[in-house]
């Protein structure tokens, strides 16, 4: 099967635990660029080996709720000057073939659109643009829980003219369930509706729409959502997906505690399971796939075979 789509990396989160770097609560992924950053690069080059066309900056983590106040005034910048040095550093090992993608997190936690202060983003989000800026061939506003997230990082970014990507978390707490049930609607977790945030990312100029660190089931209605809501408003943008494996989560937001602890990975997940979701995904109208928290280069590598296989030599 050959179909035109861009391949993305996966969770760049459980790839370092699973190689053994440094890694615990709060500091997540970020934790490998303070003590050990040859372990970020070696994941880099684990989903670039596997067939990514794009990777993501390490710089998810890089935010006071992760490292804290004092360290991301004190090294915030340099830590995500680094997440982007890597990356551009292992993009160009691979001879000029892979984009990298300037990760712009939900500065004040994932999943928690509730939490966000729209006085302090700013400062912290300038910091995240100002590292990245040297190293991104485009902006991936990722995990966005609300459509007031990704208007700040729109107004962080100033005049800049690289191509932005915004990528919302979906409200999956009784996705899967009601998903079978056939009675969920796609929703942002803040509560907004697809077809706003679809309408949402055009106005602000991103040139992709995408979904990511949700649910696997969840993610085919809201392709379609989107899809629909962009024809019908005579709108443009590619339509992207990249789901976790995460076991689900509490039903109550209040249950909800990052940094609390490590989530728990799905066993039906594997390559072949989420390359069934995968198909299923681009069959409904996604152009741009690839994985988020626990979905890792052996993923990709079946995604790329699949929809991107080398050709036969004569």
């Amino acid at each position: 099967m050959s179909r035109e789509i861009t391949v993305l990396d996966g969770g760049m989160g459980r790839e370092l635990l699973k190689s053994g770097a440094p890694f615990k609560q709060p500091e997540w992924s970020a934790l490998a660029l303070i003590e050990a950053p040859e372990y970020v690069e070696r994941a880099h080059d684990a989903f670039i080996a596997a067939g990514a066309e794009v990777i993501t900056t390490n710089s998810y983590a890089v935010v006071p709720f992760h490292i804290g106040d004092e360290r991301f005034a004190e090294r915030g910048l340099e830590l995500v000057d680094l997440s982007g040095k890597l990356a551009r550093s292992a993009a160009g090992r691979a001879g000029g073939r892979v984009l990298v993608a300037g990760s712009l997190p939900p500065v004040f936690g994932s999943y928690r659109p509730d939490l966000f202060d729209g006085e302090k983003a700013p400062e912290i989000l300038s910091v995240l643009v100002q590292g990245l800026s040297p190293h991104v061939d485009f902006w991936l506003a990722e995990t966005q829980g609300s459509l007031i997230e990704v208007e700040a990082i729109r107004r962080a970014l100033g005049d800049d003219q690289r191509p932005l990507w915004l990528s919302y978390t979906l409200d999956d707490r009784n996705g899967v369930r009601d998903v079978i049930a056939g009675k969920w609607a796609p929703r942002l977790r803040s509560g907004e509706t697809v077809a706003e945030a679809a309408a949402k990312a055009v106005e602000l100029g991103a040139s992709a729409l995408l979904f990511n660190c949700s649910q696997a089931e969840i993610m085919e209605a809201a392709i379609n959502a989107a899809r629909i809501s962009l024809q019908e408003s005579s709108l443009h943008a590619a339509i992207g997906v990249y789901a976790n494996a995460f076991v689900p989560r509490p039903e109550s937001t209040e249950e909800i505690k990052a940094n609390s602890g490590l989530g728990s990975l799905r066993e039906d997940l594997d390559p072949p399971g989420y390359l069934t979701f995968a198909r299923r995904w681009v069959d409904a109208g996604a152009s741009i796939v690839g994985g988020c928290c626990g979905i890792g280069p052996e993923h990709i590598s079946e995604i790329k075979t699949t929809f991107k296989p080398e050709p036969v030599a004569a």
